[in-house]
């Protein structure tokens, strides 16, 4: 009797032992050592940054769903996101709307070269006041951060006049030549950005430089250029992007002639506006019989953008992290 009170005694602990473990286990399956290693903080989580995604990603969402649908599904409010057949044509119209082919070249060739001027002024800018001492290094800087700070409205009058003067509207040279000098769009940004770099590098490596014998130019070149290239990359895909997709600028300084994608949108919906025939109560600043073609237009803009940051996004993110813009 008591041999068997005693296996009942034993089965008990062994059934409340293995329980006991089991809860044990679900609970940091569930909470985990830590509070985000369990499974409860990671569908939160998912789930939080599931719901910013779309958020970001709707107005893209809307765009490509927009583009490809028919006139018949625009006016039918039953059509939400998935439409009833592709219609292809919106992108054919976008395509001769903007002047493809050739608002593309013009946007590309201020994007690229001005980017591609702006690293190298702003890293030589950016490294001069980072290492170099000479008179006037610190008012130098203060007027780089003013014209940070100076929204361009209030220049955008005496630059129009001189650019007037000197035969330089409806150019590119607007553009291509004030990024010579470090003063394109956002340059006091960027020139903040290789300061910023230049700073966190060892002294060690100049010193060692100047002791081989290298000047100020071979040092920056072959030296402190090579290592600046997460800044180079931070800077010149901001740049690129900048350039790429600014209207206020060249809606002054381009307004014939030598025009952007930025600009050919603008007028193409004016166009469109202009030669609807039927128009119906689709909101505030919508029409249906020119909703698509615009989307198409604004996808066809943002389509280079987007495939040139699949590409770097690597880079990018590692010149995020090692410029200090993450602080």
């Amino acid at each position: 009797m008591k041999a068997s009170e005693n296996y009942r005694q034993i089965k008990a602990d062994i059934g409340h032992k293995l329980h006991s473990r089991q809860v044990q286990l679900v609970k940091k399956l569930l909470l985990g050592q830590h509070l985000n290693d369990g499974w409860l903080a990671k569908i939160v989580i998912y789930f939080l940054l599931a719901i910013i995604a779309f958020l970001y990603l709707q107005p893209l969402f809307y765009m490509i769903s927009t583009m490809v649908k028919s006139v018949s599904d625009l006016i039918d409010p039953i059509v939400k996101w998935i439409p009833r057949e592709l219609h292809w044509k919106n992108l054919g119209d976008a395509w001769r709307g903007l002047r493809y082919p050739e608002s593309f070249t013009n946007t590309l060739t201020i994007a690229l070269t001005c980017s591609i001027l702006q690293v190298v002024s702003c890293a030589i800018t950016g490294y001069a006041l980072a290492r170099l001492h000479f008179p006037g290094k610190t008012l130098a800087f203060f007027l780089i951060i003013v014209t940070f700070l100076v929204p361009p409205q209030i220049t955008i009058i005496p630059m129009y006049s001189i650019f007037g003067k000197l035969g330089w509207l409806n150019t590119p040279l607007v553009f291509i030549i004030p990024a010579v000098f470090g003063q394109g769009l956002r340059g006091a940004l960027f020139i903040i950005i290789f300061r910023q770099f230049f700073q966190t590098q060892p002294k060690a490596l100049e010193e060692a430089a100047k002791i081989d014998g290298a000047s100020v130019f071979r040092l920056f070149f072959r030296i402190m250029l090579p290592l600046a290239r997460p800044a180079i990359i931070v800077v010149f895909l901001f740049s690129f992007v900048w350039y790429w997709n600014m209207y206020y600028e060249p809606s002054m300084f381009l307004s014939k002639g030598f025009q952007p994608l930025s600009l050919r949108l603008s007028l193409m919906q004016q166009e469109l506006m202009g030669s609807s025939a039927i128009h119906f109560d689709a909101g505030v600043g919508k029409d249906p019989i020119s909703e698509g073609p615009k989307m198409a237009a604004a996808f066809l803009i943002i389509l280079p953008p987007l495939i040139v940051y699949m590409f770097t996004q690597r880079w990018f993110s590692e010149g995020i992290e090692r410029t200090g813009l993450v602080e």
